[in-house]
């Protein structure tokens, strides 16, 4: 019989909340074992668990941000378990033994300095070691990034996309059009221009209701509370987000600015809920325009978050974009089909992931 390939998974940190790590090791490639200190959490849902973890990783990350010092974001593996190679998620490694590392963004590479000479030498350095067999990138985006950054270790670079678990569900039926916004954090993934998006169209239309979920600040629900059409709550459980939200809802609207990825987008597309979000990073990795939703282009890529006249036309173009969905049934029935086939079995799919992943693993022993 085969002897699995044992991979020791490495954290930056105790443990992680990302989807992406645990939907791996959920579901591993067949000739994979996964070794690891802890499992991933998944995504925090629960507002003390969450606060309490951010703020462990800002107090740490954001004072050595504002200095220029070159410190990488790099872990030495110290374990009584026996693995074959290192997986370390998003985050660089310190051993000399056979090691792959995926990031969702060139960033992860730091803790700080990632804009200086010596600091991108120093990652260079690492990169170039032969102990470094692979790094993954999560979308051709990324790839992109780091390929431009550091042209040197190219042929290291493959994208590994996130792979999705098809979820088993049934469409609650309604007279209503659903909209919906799904996020931790309101004002970072646009939950201001939504929210006025939504207020605007519920006025409009008397068929239309929204659903938002999210930490929103009390200033901002007073504020729309006139608007009994517009239903806000704060974070749900994972869980019942799954079993009961998106199974409810037929447009996602999710500007999603501070994203580097955007798990809810994929789980929109998953449940067949069409998006209509704002270019940025990875989106167009993520949604096809005019395929599995609509991608709204920012004229200003300088700043983040959109400000100025840019705020107004977005505004603008999330409203009619999202017109166009309520109007045309023929149109948003076509997309839902076209978002659950990238789950079901295109770039999102288990099978490719780990199809892809496999490889990665296989290749990393033999070099």
């Amino acid at each position: 019989m085969k002897m699995k390939t044992k991979v020791y998974i490495q954290y930056p940190w105790r443990v992680s909340d990302s989807q992406y790590y645990k939907s791996m090791i959920d579901n591993a490639p067949k000739n994979i074992e996964y070794i690891f200190e802890n499992k991933p959490t998944g995504i925090i849902t629960n507002r003390t668990k969450l606060i309490l973890f951010n703020s462990l990783k800002r107090s740490i990350r954001n004072p050595l941000e504002k200095t220029e010092l070159p410190i990488l974001n790099i872990k030495k593996t110290v374990t009584d378990k026996e693995y074959d190679i290192i997986h370390n998620a998003h985050c660089l490694s310190k051993n000399n033994s056979p090691w792959v590392a995926d990031f969702e963004s060139l960033w992860q590479m730091w803790v700080s300095g990632r804009d200086t000479s010596l600091g991108k030498r120093r990652v260079l350095e690492v990169l170039k070691k032969d102990s470094c067999k692979r790094i993954i990138a999560w979308t051709e985006y990324t790839k992109e990034r780091i390929g431009n950054k550091f042209p040197e270790i190219k042929d290291k670079i493959v994208v590994v996309p996130y792979g999705m678990e098809k979820p088993e569900f049934k469409k609650i039926e309604s007279k209503k059009i659903r909209l919906l916004f799904i996020a931790r954090y309101f004002y970072e993934k646009g939950g201001m221009h939504t929210i006025e998006v939504m207020d605007r169209i519920t006025k409009l239309c008397d068929n239309v209701e929204a659903r938002i979920i999210s930490e929103v600040p009390k200033k901002v629900i007073k504020e729309y509370s006139k608007n009994k059409k517009i239903k806000i709550s704060g974070l749900l459980p994972h869980k019942e987000i799954m079993k009961d939200i998106y199974p409810n809802s037929d447009i996602m609207i999710y500007p999603g600015y501070s994203d580097t990825f955007g798990f809810a987008l994929v789980e929109s597309l998953a449940f067949g809920i069409p998006v209509i979000t704002v270019d940025g990073h990875s989106r167009k990795d993520i949604i096809e325009n005019n395929k599995t939703g609509f991608i709204i282009e920012r004229s200003d890529e300088s700043n983040w978050y959109p400000k100025g006249e840019e705020v107004k036309r977005i505004i603008e173009e999330l409203e009619r974009k999202t017109m166009k969905l309520i109007k045309n049934k023929k149109l948003r029935n076509k997309m839902s089909e076209q978002a659950i086939k990238t789950v079901e079995n295109g770039k999102f799919s288990i099978k490719k992931r780990n199809k892809i992943l496999s490889g990665v693993y296989n290749e990393a022993r033999n070099i």
